[in-house]
Order: structure tokens, then C-alpha cells, then sequence
């Protein structure tokens, strides 16, 4: 008799060739983010060499000691994460109130103020470098300015000038105005008929209602700040407060780069992304597919 043939169910043959094809692409995107472990554990003189090992030889940590020790990198750390929060706080605050507004408010002129935020958000963000610092150089009484905006720095220097362009961004308003546009209007509607007031429903009922956006535009809000570099530099060229990617930059001089340093400062960089995407991630993946649809 012949030896009866053995067949893979259709779905289960399909479902083994997505999971092989979805680890082939994480072992390939993830090979960059290995390699940068491998170099900041590696001597200087194994850092370039014929051949390629992918598994470590000797392991020095003193890349990790130089970063310490040749920059105030703590200090660095501290100020961008003074910086993340508050711009966190300030766009969560602020965009999902704006948000709210546009989605479940009818007041004059909504639909003409909309569309002029969107036509902000074509142009580029280098066309408004100059503009905006301008306009924090000139701010009326802040950093010895007078009430014309003259005679001072306003915010130049200051983590205040870093944060204020960036407190409220349009795609964040955009984005959670989607989200709200999926929730009923019939919440809205019984809470008002019971005496409810407008911030009431927003902070009772809405609110809780949107937290997987709001995780969402935590995690954005957070990669954005904490990985901005055009802006700080701008703002704090003429002071002594850095942020951790102007530390990023100091290990590169006259043309040459201290690769080990380097690397261990980007891994120490990335590891707090890591760990708020690690804890916000279920959040993150429910925010992004359900903004965008419309009830």
C-alpha cells in the first residue's frame, strides 16, 4: 500500500509563511540595532577589521565610561527629559481640548479655521525655523525685551524657547479629532439634556473614551521631544543647557568620529523610547487603527 501523503491545511501552510516572513524582517531591521550593541562593547582596535564577527571577543564597557566621564551627559539627559514632559503635558492638554472642539463643537467659523490649520501643516518645517525664532527673540517682556520686543534675547537660551513652538502641533490636532469623530454624538447629546457642562463631557466622558489616542500621542509627543536636534541647537547654541542629541554630536570632531562612544550614547538615547513604546504599545496599535474611522 502506499504511504498515505501528508498535506498542511491551507490556512496553517499560510499562517507558517507570515510568521517566517515576519521574522525574516525583524532579524533584518534589527541587524543595525545589534551591530550598534556589538560596537559599543568592542575595543577600539577590533572596531575595524577584515572580518566580520558577529559575536563579541572581548567586551569592554569603557565606551559606556567615556560617555560619562568626557561630557555632562546626566545633565544632558535631564534637560531633555525636562523638555519631553513638558511638551507631553502641553499637547496632550491643549490637542485634545482642540481636537474635542473640532469634532464635537459647533461654533463660527470651525470649518475655516480647520482648513487654514491644515494648509499649516504642508508647509515645511525648515520654511518656519526663522520665523519662529524670531518671534520667541521678540517676545514682549521675557529675557529683558521691552513691551516692543526689543532690547533683550526673549526665550533664545531658554528651554521655554525650545518648548513653545512645539507645545501644540497640528497633526496632533488632527489626529485626535479623527479618534473623536469615531465616538458617538449621542453621549454628548443625553449629558447635555442631564446639565452637563462642555468640560464636564470632555473630562468625564470623552476623555476616557479616547486614552488609547492619548497613549498614542504620548508615544509621538515623547519620540518627538526627546529625539529633536534642528530646534535646540537653534535655541540653545548661546547657552549652556544642552539636550542628549547635542551629546550625540560631541563625540564627532575635525572630520572624525569616536565610534564606541557614539554608539553607547545612541543606545542609552533609545532605551527610554523602548521602554515607553514596550508599555504603551497595546494602546499605541488600538490608537492608530481606530482614529480615522467616522461613525
Amino acid at each position: 500500500m502506499r504511504a498515505r501523503e501528508f498535506k498542511l491545511p491551507a490556512y496553517f501552510a499560510n499562517r507558517v509563511a507570515v510568521y517566517a516572513a515576519l521574522i525574516l524582517f525583524a532579524l533584518i531591521f534589527s541587524l543595525p540595532f545589534y551591530w550598534s550593541i556589538l560596537t559599543s562593547l568592542r575595543p577600539n582596535d577590533q572596531m575595524f577589521t577584515q572580518q566580520i564577527n558577529f559575536l563579541p571577543t572581548n567586551v569592554t564597557i569603557e565606551h559606556y565610561r567615556k560617555v560619562f566621564t568626557t561630557i555632562p551627559f546626566w545633565s544632558y539627559i535631564n534637560n531633555t527629559a525636562m523638555i519631553t514632559v513638558l511638551l507631553m503635558t502641553t499637547n496632550i492638554v491643549f490637542c485634545t481640548l482642540a481636537g474635542y472642539a473640532f469634532a464635537k463643537i459647533d461654533f463660527v467659523g470651525k470649518d475655516l479655521v480647520y482648513r487654514i490649520m491644515m494648509l499649516s501643516m504642508m508647509l515645511p518645517a525648515a520654511v518656519l525655523v526663522v520665523p519662529q525664532f524670531l518671534v520667541i527673540a521678540k517676545f514682549p517682556l521675557l529675557g529683558g525685551n521691552n513691551i516692543l520686543g526689543q532690547g533683550g534675547r526673549g526665550m533664545v537660551g531658554s528651554i521655554w524657547g525650545v518648548i513653545a513652538p512645539t507645545s501644540v502641533s497640528i497633526f496632533n490636532v488632527f489626529f485626535i479629532r479623527q479618534y473623536y469623530l469615531a465616538t458617538p454624538n449621542d453621549i454628548a447629546e443625553s449629558a447635555r439634556i442631564d446639565g452637563a457642562g462642555e468640560l464636564q463631557i470632555f473630562l468625564r466622558l470623552y476623555v476616557p473614551l479616547a486614552a488609547p489616542a492619548i497613549a498614542t500621542l504620548a508615544v509621538f509627543c515623547f519620540q518627538s521631544g526627546w529625539n529633536s536636534f534642528l530646534w535646540p541647537v537653534i535655541v540653545l547654541q548661546s547657552s549652556n543647557i544642552k539636550v542628549i542629541t547635542q551629546g550625540l554630536a560631541a563625540f564627532t570632531f575635525n572630520n572624525t568620529t569616536d565610534y564606541g562612544p557614539t554608539m553607547a550614547a545612541s543606545l542609552i538615547a533609545t532605551v527610554p523610547i523602548l521602554i515607553i513604546y514596550a508599555f504603551a504599545q497595546k494602546y499605541f496599535v488600538q490608537g492608530i487603527a481606530l482614529t480615522g474611522m467616522e461613525e
